[in-house]
Formats: structure tokens, sequence, C-alpha cells
């Protein structure tokens, strides 16, 4: 399997694609796209991006098999290693919140994602926060106490074990972090449970080791 992303610093969507190929227990090439550089537009007209329009991350499973959207790669993934790995909780009324939940994250949360880009390299003074980010911010976190009130026992995630349901919040967890997002004192063992994650501590360890520099992600938030 050949999986192609972008900016480890930056790139929210990538990093759920990679966190999902990192459980799988299965080797994977992994090739690195700087975003927006130079070469950015005539490289995603090329061949590998033409099936996702040119974005990352985008998983290629030999030469027939390509799935890209993180979503589908957690999806791929689990059936490809046949619902071994724990993408998804074992009880049915925890996988369909779970399903739910990373849905809503997949297509949800504009105004926090438009505001609040990736960028895990920083660290940034408190700020104030617009009303529509304060929303999101209010729906996610009373998602995660439902979450963690109904299924998440004695564990430290959502659903108890690392699930596909952390993997598409993760990037969410980093936004909290960078922009220091006030949160309720429940979520924040959560929120350092995922960070101290073994998949997590490799993605940060890649993206300081990163030299690309995109502006336009740099900076605290303005009010």
């Amino acid at each position: 399997m050949k999986l192609f992303i972008g900016n480890k610093a930056y790139s929210s969507w990538s990093l759920r694609g990679w966190l999902a190929a990192r459980h799988s227990g299965l080797s994977f090439e992994e090739v690195n796209v700087p975003l927006y550089d130079e070469d950015w537009s005539n490289r995603r007209e090329g061949d590998e991006f033409a099936p996702s329009g040119g974005k990352v991350p985008i998983l290629w499973d030999g030469a027939d098999i390509v799935v890209w959207d993180s979503l589908a790669i957690i999806d791929y993934l689990n059936e490809k290693t046949g619902g071994t790995r724990g993408y998804w909780p074992e009880d049915m009324a925890a996988r369909a919140m779970a399903r739910s939940m990373a849905a809503e994250m997949h297509s949800s949360f504009a105004a926090l994602r438009r505001s609040h880009s990736m960028n895990i390299r920083r660290i940034y003074p408190a700020a104030a926060i617009a009303p529509d980010v304060q929303a999101d911010v209010a729906r996610i976190v009373q998602i995660w106490a439902e979450a963690r009130a109904r299924f998440g026992g004695e564990g430290d995630y959502l659903f108890g074990d690392w699930s596909a349901a952390d993997m598409m919040f993760a990037p969410v967890v980093t936004r909290f972090i960078t922009y220091s997002i006030p949160l309720p004192r429940f979520a924040i063992p959560y929120c350092q449970a995922v960070i101290s994650h073994p998949h997590m501590q490799e993605w940060i360890g890649g993206a300081q080791a990163e030299d690309w520099v995109i502006e336009a992600f740099e900076g605290p938030v303005e009010g």
C-alpha cells in the first residue's frame, strides 16, 4: 500500500488517514507531499492524484484499488483487516454512536476549521473566540461527554479503547491545544490521552522535523 499525505504540521485530513493506516498494522509506504509549494498545482494533476481530484490523503493498494477521503480509508482498512483491529466498538449501540460522531466530524464544524487551522508545531495564548466557533466547540465537547459517559468505561478514549472516532477527532484535539481553547474539566484528560497515543507522538515528531512553513497557517487567531 502507498499513502499520500500532506504536511504533517498542517494537514488534518492527512493525519486522520495516516492514523487509520498505522492502526491497521499493515505495512505501507508513506509519501509526503508538501502542500501549496510551487510544484503543488502540477503535482496534484498527476495520475496518482486523479481519483481524489488532487486532494490528500489518498491510499493506493496495488495498482487497481484506490481509496480517498479519510473516512473511506478507515472503512476500507477495517474491511481489509477483517474487522479485527478495533476501528469501531464491538457493542452495536456504541458502534452506532461512534459512526455517527465520525460522520458528524467529517461534515461539520466548518467555523472551527476555517478560523483555527491545524498547526501542530505551535501553541498560542488564549484569545477571544467567535460565536460560531464557540458553538462548534460546545457541540464537540457535548458529544465527547455523551460518548465517555455511555461507553468510555475505564478507558482513556471516547469509547474506552482507541478507535476510528478518536482518529477523526484527533486533529480537533490539536486545534484545542494549539489555540489554548478553554475546555471543560473532563475533556482535558481525554485530549492528553489522544496527544500521548504512540501514533500521535510519531506524527508530531514528524511534524517537528519538517522544514516546510506555510505562512497562511502560521500566527495566532486575530479577533
